[in-house]
């Protein structure tokens, strides 16, 4: 079994949706499981997320992945489809598509389809990457409307640019801009993503979108999971495989990027950026030993990285557990160390780390 183990807890993944469910009681939920289920195992963590009413990915290549898994839930691909072929495609397995630019919409009203396909058009209220503009908005809702391969409820969607920022008053703006346009409107609304679901309550539609936050992990700045009652669902650790001196005034690592200022120990701990841990994370970041804190010191290199445990040490020895991120170490502050986001960790852990699902 490889050393670098990425532990999921499934009752912790259970009780993030009870949370979302919670502070969006009015709506339906539309999991998000793109780039691996932000890299916590696709078909495994659609199985555990029965009380979700939807799923959402990036590509049509996830949602068929689901399907062969045994998922028969609403599937909706939020970067719509690239090829026109990919239409019976989406028809055959039940795919609900965003459009949200015209060489979709075309394609949809020249395609040949003996069934109709639900769709949600996507409109960019400013974040400024795809959808269409809001003056295009009534156009393109009639064509869809009008077309024999669409199902008559057109759904209705957009995205906050910095809904993980509450005093950001570009969220409003963009809130208002969508609203405006689709008054009047019965078909079902979806705006609110994982920071938005906890930052701005008026945005929950008929639809909420949570990702980040179903795996335990704060959208929103300055706050980790504890803060508002998520549960982190992936732990990543691995083992300690040696511990030796290190003299005052040695370097240690590539680079000798660090020196040790007076006698201690070191603990080499079997994980390094070709297991996923981040390259950049810094001198201080914190790694967890036997449930102790410990900097981390020197770079980290491919395979391994040094953890400074102190002269007198007794306590940590080789085979013990280390932990890199998890509950009792918010990965929110180990992105912080090497100047990234959460996202960037979770979905960068690779094929060599070991899954276990607890639970």
């Amino acid at each position: 079994m490889a050393l670098a183990t990425a532990s999921i807890d499934f009752s912790a993944l259970e009780a993030n949706l009870a949370r979302v469910k919670a502070l969006a009681p009015q709506s339906k939920v539309m999991a998000v499981l793109k780039a691996n289920a932000y890299g916590h195992g696709l078909v495994k963590i659609a199985q555990r997320l029965a009380a979700a009413d939807a799923f959402a990915v990036a590509r049509i290549e996830e949602a068929l992945a689901l399907r062969t898994g045994g998922i028969t839930k609403p599937i909706v691909l939020l970067e719509g489809f690239f090829k026109a072929s990919d239409i019976e495609i989406m028809l055959a397995n039940n795919f609900q598509t965003i459009v949200h630019d015209e060489y979709q919409l075309e394609a949809l009203e020249k395609a040949h389809l003996s069934g109709q396909i639900k769709v949600w058009l996507k409109v960019d209220t400013g974040m400024h990457r795809l959808g269409i503009e809001p003056r295009q908005f009534e156009h393109f809702y009639q064509r869809l409307k009008q077309c024999d391969n669409v199902c008559a409820d057109v759904q209705l969607m957009t995205h906050f640019a910095c809904a993980d920022d509450a005093t950001n008053t570009y969220n409003n703006k963009q809130l208002t801009t969508f609203m405006t346009l689709v008054k009047g409107k019965e078909e079902a609304l979806c705006l609110a993503n994982s920071a938005a679901i906890i930052n701005y309550p008026q945005s929950h539609g008929q639809w909420v979108r949570p990702g980040l936050m179903m795996y335990g992990v704060s959208p929103v700045q300055g706050q980790v999971s504890a803060d508002i009652g998520l549960i982190p669902v992936m732990s990543l650790r691995s083992e300690v495989i040696a511990v030796r001196k290190v003299r005052q005034g040695e370097p240690v690592g590539y680079g000798g990027n660090w020196q040790a200022d007076k006698d201690t120990q070191l603990a080499v701990v079997a994980i390094g950026y070709g297991d996923g841990y981040p390259r950049h994370a810094g001198n201080g970041t914190p790694v967890l030993i036997n449930g102790v804190r410990y900097p981390l010191v020197g770079r980290v290199s491919m395979d391994m990285i040094t953890v400074d445990i102190g002269a007198d040490n007794q306590n940590v020895k080789v085979g013990d557990d280390a932990v890199m991120w998890g509950v009792h170490l918010p990965i929110e502050e180990i992105a912080e160390c090497a100047d990234t986001i959460p996202y960037e960790l979770l979905c960068n852990i690779t094929p060599r780390v070991s899954y276990e699902y607890l639970g």
